[in-house]
């Protein structure tokens, strides 16, 4: 152990000399995400966000989210968003996702605890807290398909999931996978929830379960909106949805 450590430790330090980390919010070297760039992370205040949707500022009337908690848009019990996807937080999820840059996972899991832990001062539409850790029993997360697993040899969000879950000190549930569909970046609001429809399967048992449901980027709300419905169909409690960026 001692000798695949330090064998380990000098291929790190080799890689550093040959790739040094560079900021992902500006390019300078040195960290993966500087001083200056995680002073100016646009991050949502929880206390102004929508609990339906996470969308800043719409804690009274949201002009993000068509319906309401458990509608179709979004069924999730509340769904809660770190960070607006635009600067820094966009170029993490590019760099985790399409440059490997597999550091970022904690990082991105941290993100998403803070806002938890914000979250959990302030209530979702049933009234109590948006976000429990007495009261949830799991970690999932929506995960990626096989092409894109196939692409880039790891799914992002299980690597995401699995850290939080470990701080948070809760059990990880591998519990979705997902069959093919079209870019989604290409579709409509109406568009998108069409093309995943029905692309959402559960394999494991979650009847009963109270799910923290993760993902990296809400845009319209599709993807979550599929996976928890197909957590509910199966029985689950509850499912509570946390991304880590949120685009409005």
């Amino acid at each position: 152990m001692r000798i695949g450590g330090l064998v380990r430790a000098a291929g790190e330090g080799l890689a550093e000399v040959l790739w040094p980390t560079r900021c992902v919010g500006c390019d300078q070297p040195g960290e993966l995400l500087c001083d200056e760039c995680r002073a100016r992370l646009p991050w949502v205040e929880q206390r102004l966000a929508c609990p339906a949707c996470g969308a800043p500022y719409g804690h009274l009337t949201c002009t993000e989210c068509p319906g309401e908690p458990g509608g179709a848009a979004w069924p999730a019990r509340a769904t809660i968003a770190a960070l607006g996807f635009r600067g820094a937080p966009a170029r993490m999820v590019t760099c985790l996702k399409d440059a490997h840059e597999l550091r970022l996972a904690p990082v991105m899991a941290a993100a998403m605890l803070t806002a938890l832990e914000e979250a959990s001062a302030w209530p979702a539409a049933d009234g109590r807290p948006r976000f429990s850790p007495r009261e949830t029993d799991g970690v999932c997360f929506v995960p990626a398909t096989a092409a894109a697993f196939s692409r880039r040899g790891f799914d992002h969000m299980e690597l995401v999931a699995r850290s939080l879950a470990g701080c948070a000190g809760l059990p990880l549930a591998d519990a979705l996978v997902r069959a093919p569909a079209r870019d989604q970046r290409e579709l409509g609001r109406e568009e998108r929830s069409a093309n995943l429809s029905g692309t959402a399967r559960v394999v494991q048992d979650v009847a009963g379960a109270r799910l923290l449901l993760l993902d990296d980027v809400a845009t319209t709300g599709a993807s979550l909106a599929e996976a928890t419905r197909a957590l509910l169909a199966r029985g689950a409690a509850s499912v509570t949805a946390c991304v880590f960026a949120r685009v409005w």
